[in-house]
């Protein structure tokens, strides 16, 4: 009897170790590149960080492949199609998505319609109920309802909606999918955020909100939903605007706002660590990743000290876009320019570390990340 205790004393202890030696469930890593119709993807360590490609990477996909996003089941992708050259695709692909990572797409692809051109853009509500296309092209939004089971799309009515002719840069649906908003280049002397209520796939105006700052091409909401953050992209503002979020969707600028990006050009992406302690931006222009402190009280942001430059991060030629892995210990820059590819940083209390650079061949326009 005593020798029984004993074994299962050690099983139990073996089993304490192995759980102690960190995260064994593994992430995926997809990412698009648009001048090679293909769609790239790895599994990702969750313990180090470290990309491994998957057989049959990189996947041929739909001409011009823009963004990806991903249901919140983990069992679907969806990517947009503008088409390249004289291709004017102008469709949304669905893809399975295997337990191995593995993607398989399901024909036929869902086609955006006579009124639209130029999608660009992809995000969801976070029940995964409704997709939502930007049409830079086309200065319109798209919405289709989900089939949870299946994946599939059905456009929704009074779809797609209109900006008036404003070339729309960015938009984001607040986490309790209550609101969306869409940054524009405007039609005053600054840039425009262009706020919604969604009921049921249908959006309602707010109103406008002038971004105070030129080509809003950054977008982002804490996690809490409580402030929205637009990067003003143009050279001549390269400034992060942050504006509280009412209950009714109001936008109100915060005193502070906006705030030079540290000296850094061209703010073109950001995001949020999954607790809304820090955020990230990349600067196009300037080859790094600013990293901010959030003060809770006020939305603002502070520089951290930490940078390997000054308060910010360096990185390959012209990131465009960031994401980061669902635990925040992983940072992932898309860059433009040789060696195109995949930048992995680990991530500390804010600070980022470089682990290594996966060059794909050409410029990466989305990443998203599969627990």
């Amino acid at each position: 009897m005593l020798q029984k205790v004993v074994m299962l004393a050690l099983v139990f202890a073996a089993i304490a170790a192995g759980v102690g030696c960190g995260n064994t469930s593994s992430h995926y890593v997809y990412a698009t590149m648009p001048a090679a119709n293909e769609l790239a993807a790895f599994r990702e360590d969750p313990n180090s960080g470290v990309l491994t490609e998957l057989a049959g990477s990189p996947y041929t996909v739909g001409d011009g492949v823009r963004s990806i996003v991903i249901h919140p089941s983990g069992q679907f992708m969806y990517a947009v199609n503008p088409g390249i050259a004289a291709n004017n695709e102008n469709d949304i692909s669905l893809f399975d998505i295997a337990s191995d990572g593995e993607v398989t797409e399901i024909f036929p692809r869902t086609p955006l319609g006579s009124t639209v051109s130029l999608p660009q853009l992809l995000v969801m509500d976070p029940a995964g109920a409704y997709l939502y296309v930007m049409n830079a092209g086309s200065d319109n939004i798209s919405i289709f309802s989900i089939d949870s089971s299946t994946g599939g799309l059905t456009q929704v009515p009074n779809s797609p909606v209109s900006l008036g002719q404003i070339t729309p840069l960015n938009m984001q649906v607040t986490p309790d999918g209550n609101f969306l908003y869409v940054t524009t280049v405007g039609t005053q002397i600054t840039g425009e955020i262009v706020g919604y209520s969604l009921n049921a796939g249908q959006l309602t105006l707010i109103g406008v909100t002038q971004s105070d700052g030129l080509n809003p091409a950054g977008l982002v909401i804490d996690p809490k939903g409580a402030y929205l953050y637009a990067g003003n992209n143009a050279a001549s503002s390269s400034s992060i605007s942050i504006f509280s979020i009412g209950s009714n969707g109001a936008l109100t600028e915060v005193p502070g706002s906006p705030l030079n990006d540290s000296g850094y050009s061209s703010p073109i992406w950001m995001t949020f660590d999954p607790n809304g302690q820090y955020l990230y931006v990349a600067n196009e222009a300037s080859n790094n990743v600013t990293a901010y402190s959030i003060d809770s009280t006020t939305g603002l942001p502070s520089a951290l000290t930490t940078s390997t430059t000054t308060n910010a991060f360096a990185t390959e030629s012209e990131p465009f876009f960031i994401a980061l892995d669902p635990t925040g210990d992983y940072l992932f820059v898309g860059n433009q320019l040789a060696p195109a590819g995949i930048q992995v940083f680990t991530v500390s209390s804010g600070t980022l570390t470089v682990i290594k650079n996966y060059p794909v061949g050409n410029t990466v326009s989305s990443i998203v990340v599969l627990k």
